[in-house]
């Protein structure tokens, strides 16, 4: 039996149908609404390459059923800004070369948007607990690191709101 399944996807609203509510959301961002960027790594909740804010929390997608989202809203990295305009997180990513292979960015990108909207000025230390749920095999953790404190000073600066 076919259900469909409604949430507000990077602030458009999406219905999914699907004969199992069970999909984890992962597969229906990529597979039935084509939203590439959310990547698959492990499958087991541990590596962080799906992560997508829900209702502005960041969780893992790979394993979140569908129907766990149904009314909610949920925010990939394709939501954060475009290449047009990128957030200011992306651009400090670029700006400090921050990926190497990239594969691990979207959800770290996510953990970072997460940890700026609750703590605009963290420190260093508190960047690295915030990705402590994501891992980078490339070994670019100081890079990524110096982006989020770059990002969170321009996103406090465009506030008006210094540390």
């Amino acid at each position: 039996m076919t259900q469909t399944f409604e949430f507000t996807l990077n602030g458009s609203p999406v219905s999914v149908s699907l004969g199992n509510e069970e999909t984890p959301l992962l597969n229906v961002l990529r597979n039935a609404l084509g939203v590439m960027g959310t990547r698959f790594g492990c499958g087991l909740d541990q590596c962080g390459c799906c992560m997508v804010l829900i209702d502005g929390a960041p969780e893992k997608s790979c394993t979140k059923p569908v129907w766990s989202v149904a009314g909610k809203t949920v925010t990939t990295v394709e939501g954060l800004g475009t290449p047009q305009r990128p957030h200011p997180l992306q651009q400090a990513f670029i700006d400090e070369q921050a990926g190497q292979c990239g594969y691990c960015l979207a959800g770290i990108l996510i953990s970072a948007q997460a940890l700026l909207k609750r703590n605009p000025s963290p420190t260093r230390a508190e960047i690295a607990q915030a990705l402590d749920g994501n891992i980078c095999r490339c070994g670019a953790h100081n890079r990524i690191i110096r982006a989020i404190a770059k990002a969170a000073a321009q996103m406090r600066a465009s506030a008006g709101t210094a540390r």
